[in-house]
């Protein structure tokens, strides 16, 4: 049990490094300084936007529009962070 409660904990923390790789790319691409006619950028950026995007839109909809600026990441980031600390504080004394 002890060795899920890491792994899960790992996983979210992995996925948050995700989240932001997607959104330096996002800017990186956003500026000119990568170019998506380069394979390795093109499928890094194609495989953060599979895994982040399905979580994003689902942010995305409950969020006002606020022109150029999305902050669901930011929000998706903060949920992670929740969870972290909701397992931290409730299931591992339970655990341990």
């Amino acid at each position: 049990m002890i060795a899920i409660f890491y792994l899960v904990l790992q996983i979210l923390k992995l996925y948050s490094y995700v989240v932001i790789a997607n959104v330096l790319i996002s800017w990186l691409i956003a500026f000119n300084i990568l170019n998506t006619q380069n394979r390795f950028v093109y499928a890094f950026l194609e495989l953060t936007y599979r895994l982040t995007d399905p979580f994003l839109n689902r942010i995305r909809r409950f969020l006002p529009n606020l022109g150029t600026i999305d902050i669901s990441p930011i929000i998706l980031l903060l949920l992670i962070w929740f969870i972290e600390m909701c397992m931290k504080l409730y299931i591992a004394p339970m655990i341990f």
